[in-house]
């Protein structure tokens, strides 16, 4: 499976929960909704993924921990708030460049609709072609480089 088919599949579900309730509630109830849905939609997923940090060698617990690895290729964190910041985005391309993960989506649910609350984060945004999820496609944190866009596709699914 293509990694846009999955930020696809992964938006669409995310909207259905936007549809449900809307604005105004608690990250942790959105949260929850989201990994009732992700399961509903039949995507494998890890939730709340501790992060460790390698330095000198040394594995440290650096209290990271990543919303949801879906597929073992996308990154979502969600949030509640009442706008994103780059801060958000910053941890975000945090644990792109921590996990070599390529494609990140941060997704904002108190916003009127839910499209102007998703951002899509890719690493090591190049000429290359959309690969297919694999384990053997390593990705260099070192050499990484970052673009922040609106999702593709955001505008494809019904509106709320």
């Amino acid at each position: 499976m293509l990694i846009d088919e999955i930020t696809n599949r992964i938006i669409a579900a995310a909207m259905k929960v936007h549809s449900a309730f809307g604005a105004g509630l608690l990250e942790s109830t959105y949260d929850a909704c989201f990994c009732h849905q992700l399961t509903r939609d039949g995507l494998h997923f890890e939730h709340q993924v501790k992060l460790p940090v390698v330095y000198d060698g040394v594995e440290l617990e650096a209290g990271y921990r990543i919303d949801f690895l879906i597929k073992n290729c996308v990154i979502v964190e969600l949030k509640a708030v009442e706008k994103l910041l780059p801060l958000h985005t910053a941890q975000l391309i945090t644990y792109l460049r921590l996990t070599e993960k390529q494609v990140g989506l941060l997704i904002n649910f108190n916003v009127p609709h839910l499209r102007d609350g998703i951002r899509r984060v890719v690493n090591r945004y190049a000429d290359e072609p959309t690969p297919r999820v694999s384990q053997n496609n390593p990705r260099s944190a070192s050499s990484a480089s970052l673009a922040v866009e609106s999702s593709p596709g955001v505008n494809d699914h019904s509106s709320e």
